[in-house]
C-alpha cells in the first residue's frame, strides 16, 4: 500500500532560509554581502537588516520617488542631496519592548536604513518636494527646462545662418 504525503510548497523556501543563516553564524563577510547581517533590537532580538522598496517614475516635468515606509515616523526621516546623489534615511523602531513578552519569530525588519539615488544632472535642486503620508514617501524632483523635450519647427527655403555665413565668407575674400 503506498502512502501519500502532504506536499509543502514552502518547505523547500523554509530549508534554503535555514541553510543560510547558518551559513550567515559561519562566515559574517558572506552574510554581509548577502545582507543578512544582524542588528540588535532593544539589546536582546536580532534581525536583518533592511532597505525600503522603492519606485522611481519619470513625468514630462519631474521624476516622482515612491519608498514605501510603514511603521517609520516622518521625524525619523532625512532626506539630502548632495553632488547630485539624493539620500533618504531613517529608522523604524522595535515597537514592542516588553520583558513580559517572548517573541519567537520576528520576520519584519526593524533599525536604521538609508537608500541613495543618483539624479540626473538636469533637475531644479531648489524645488525638490517631500510629502509623508500613510507610510509613504513621495519626492517630487522638477526636470530642468533644458531637459524637457522641445519641438524644432522646420521652415521651408535656405537656412538664414548658411546665407549669413556665405555672405560673410565672399566679403573676407574681395581684395582690399
Amino acid at each position: 500500500m503506498a502512502t501519500m504525503m502532504r506536499w509543502d510548497p514552502f518547505q523547500d523556501l523554509r530549508s534554503a532560509q535555514e541553510e543560510m543563516a547558518e551559513m550567515a553564524q559561519m562566515s559574517p563577510m558572506l552574510a554581509h554581502a548577502l545582507g543578512l547581517h544582524a542588528q540588535q533590537v532593544s539589546g536582546r532580538a536580532t534581525t536583518t537588516a533592511w532597505a525600503p522598496a522603492l519606485d522611481i517614475s519619470e513625468r514630462k516635468d519631474a521624476y516622482l520617488v515612491t519608498v514605501e515606509l510603514p511603521g517609520v515616523e516622518a521625524d525619523d526621516l532625512e532626506i539630502t542631496l548632495e553632488d547630485g546623489l539624493l539620500t533618504i534615511q531613517g529608522e523604524r523602531h522595535f515597537a514592542h519592548n516588553s520583558s513580559a513578552q517572548q517573541f519567537h519569530r520576528v520576520e519584519r525588519r526593524y533599525g536604521a536604513f538609508r537608500r541613495s539615488i543618483t539624479l540626473p544632472a538636469q533637475v531644479q535642486a531648489e524645488q525638490i518636494e517631500a510629502s509623508f503620508e500613510n507610510g509613504v514617501l513621495q519626492i517630487m524632483v522638477p526636470k530642468m527646462e533644458e531637459a524637457k523635450p522641445k519641438r524644432i519647427q522646420v521652415r521651408p527655403g535656405p537656412a538664414k545662418i548658411l546665407a549669413a555665413s556665405n555672405a560673410a565668407s565672399s566679403e573676407d575674400t574681395t581684395p582690399s
